[in-house]
């Protein structure tokens, strides 16, 4: 009986040893993951003696990315910060601003098993610019500045996808949309579709413009990115959001498709287009008055880029 009780407990402990060694060689199943890319654009035009005409110019467009993501068995955290400002210079003119986006985003979602590609998930999203942006070459009147306007969606809903980093759905019935223009001249004037200012009938102010305008509403974003052919990547981003209670059914719209030219390591070309369609942004048509404008329908922006430059990740 103690020989037999001797051989239990050896092997008890062999048992236990081998929990613990097989415990320790699995890998972790959760990871954090941060990724840093910086690019740099340049194109550049001169003209000797060139019978047909033509302005010397250069372009500069820096895109700086990062990410920092985790992941597990059943929560996934997404974030990236996004910085893009470009510039341009051409012969006898002044250098004047092409491109200026600061966007900041972070996505979590939980998910209830392993088999499940859909998780509940919550989604903040926040945009402005860095510097003043002008109708040139009227540079007297900024008709944008840093936080006007800004833009923050922030929300609750589900997200459907197998790898959320290739390709994801993300449905949210309830998301606040809160627009800023926190500067006063732009507020008052009711830009970016705050309620302006109200004046009496000699011009004095009564009420100051709206610095925040807020929403509640439904989003819906879908992201896909894959590689086309070996050296051929497209990354395509899109969403609309629709609000409540103001004009439900009017739907605003910003999509953007990337196509990235690999050429090498560190040398790439990239081909964008940007469409933005938002029902609250007036256009101002000029009168026959001077400094008068009459406010017109919202109308589609659309922006298209083409560069090829060099990226480095860190």
């Amino acid at each position: 009986m103690k020989r037999a009780a001797c051989i239990l407990f050896v092997l008890s402990i062999q048992l236990i040893n081998a929990q613990t060694d097989s415990i320790n060689t699995v890998a972790p199943l959760y990871k954090w993951n941060q990724t840093n890319k910086a690019g740099l654009d340049i194109s550049e035009v001169t003209f000797v003696n060139w019978n047909a005409g033509g302005s010397n110019s250069i372009s500069a467009l820096v895109n700086v990315l990062s990410a920092l993501n985790y992941n597990d068995l059943y929560y996934k955290w997404k974030n990236s910060a996004r910085l893009r400002y470009g510039i341009n210079k051409q012969e006898n003119q002044r250098l004047r601003k092409t491109e200026d986006e600061l966007e900041l985003i972070s996505t979590i979602g939980y998910r209830n098993d392993t088999i499940t590609n859909w998780y509940f998930s919550g989604r903040f999203n926040f945009k402005t610019q860095l510097s003043n942006g002008y109708n040139y070459p009227d540079r007297d009147n900024p008709i944008s500045k840093f936080m006007a306007p800004g833009y923050m969606f922030f929300g609750g809903g589900a997200e459907y996808g197998k790898n959320l980093d290739k390709f994801s759905i993300y449905l949210s019935p309830l998301t606040i949309k809160a627009t800023f223009v926190l500067d006063e001249k732009l507020s008052n004037a009711g830009s970016f579709g705050v309620e302006p200012a109200v004046f009496d009938a000699d011009g004095n102010m009564i009420e100051s413009g709206e610095r925040v305008r807020t929403e509640m509403g439904i989003l819906v974003t879908n992201s896909y990115e894959t590689n086309l052919f070996e050296n051929i990547n497209l990354k395509n981003r899109l969403s609309f959001y629709t609000d409540y209670l103001d004009q439900f059914g009017n739907i605003d719209v910003d999509w953007e498709i990337v196509f990235d030219f690999t050429v090498n390591q560190y040398v790439k070309a990239t081909l964008g287009s940007h469409l933005r369609y938002d029902d609250n942004i007036k256009t101002l048509v000029a009168t026959n008055v001077e400094n008068e404008f009459e406010e017109r329908g919202a109308k589609v922006q659309w922006k298209q880029l083409l560069g090829v430059g060099v990226i480095v990740d860190f």
